[in-house]
């Protein structure tokens, strides 16, 4: 495994505020990585610090083992688009994307021009001018055209209506299969992109909840529904993230692998056994994590342990 990025301990305060909390990552190349986590969680300052676009308090930061500040050689490798991506004022999209080339030497000029046709991207027009949607169309375009070795989308494509969202992540999948490179997708839309990734990594209040294989955490969770009393014989001594109470039946998103002779027990005692989708998994799991540190008062040192039991 060559790994991408490597984050050693990150600390990053703002004032009173601890934003990044002691963070240790490594990305493996090639990958396309999911970041989650809520509003506030420390998605965009973790990766602000690994494009250089921030500094850290304390810790380490490596991308294909070099420091990234003030290294035009490691800056050039990576692209990081965000929402709300600032262009200056007077700017068209056609010289923003004209900037982009010249700065990425493996600039894909085809993929570009299919992308704004397809997003319908007003070149001629200001950029100050441009709906939440238009600058987003421009943002994305220069992340994928520009065939980074590592390029960030930070919630670039949330002014992208439903349509739109689908071209890029048509783009993504294309792009990808043709030049696989290391891509990080952070999103609250995390279903739409859940096919993408291939790697899961969930911030919750500046620290890692979660970082692991999406196969192997989406085998490693199910939710089981039938008559309370079974449900309930059945979930005895497993960890319970989501209970859900409907009538005389019951229904608990539970932590831990069900093999297939579990499977056909569930069956023959009248349960029936649901996969939990990404973005369920990964809210319960965040959820679960406030929720049993207030009432067993765990140090927060043992809230990454949550995901401990998956396999």
């Amino acid at each position: 495994m060559t790994t991408a990025i490597s984050v050693k301990d990150l600390v990053k305060r703002y004032r009173r505020t601890l934003a990044l909390d002691r963070v240790s990552l490594e990305l493996e190349d090639g990958l396309i990585h999911g970041l989650f986590g809520h509003n506030g969680a420390g998605k965009t300052t973790l990766m602000s610090i690994i494009t250089a676009q921030g500094f850290a308090t304390a810790g380490r930061v490596m991308v294909y083992g070099q420091r990234p500040h003030e290294n035009a050689a490691a800056l050039q490798r990576m692209c990081f688009i965000r929402e709300g991506q600032g262009y200056p004022n007077d700017f068209h999209p056609k010289e923003a994307l004209a900037i982009a080339r010249l700065f990425y030497p493996r600039w894909d000029a085809k993929l570009a021009d299919h992308l704004v046709k397809a997003l319908d991207i007003p070149m001629n027009g200001r950029m100050r001018r441009l709906s939440r949607g238009q600058n987003s169309a421009v943002g994305v375009t220069i992340g994928l055209a520009s065939r980074a070795d590592i390029t960030f989308f930070d919630e670039p494509y949330l002014g992208l209506d439903a349509m739109a969202r689908q071209i890029f992540y048509e783009a993504v999948s294309y792009s990808y299969g043709r030049d696989p490179r290391t891509i990080v997708l952070s999103s609250h839309l995390i279903d739409e992109v859940a096919n993408l990734v291939s790697n899961v990594v969930v911030l919750d209040h500046g620290r890692v909840l979660i970082d692991q294989e999406r196969d192997k955490l989406l085998a490693g969770a199910a939710r089981i529904i039938g008559p309370a009393a079974k449900v309930e014989e059945f979930a005895a001594g497993r960890s319970v993230v989501l209970r859900e109470t409907m009538g005389p039946y019951l229904a608990l998103t539970t932590i831990g692998q069900i093999d297939d002779p579990t499977r056909v027990a569930l069956a023959a005692a009248g349960l029936t056994a649901e996969t939990v989708s990404l973005q369920r998994l990964v809210i319960h799991l965040t959820r679960a994590a406030g929720t049993w540190v207030g009432a067993a008062g765990l140090p927060t040192d043992d809230v990454a342990t949550l995901a401990g039991d998956l396999p």
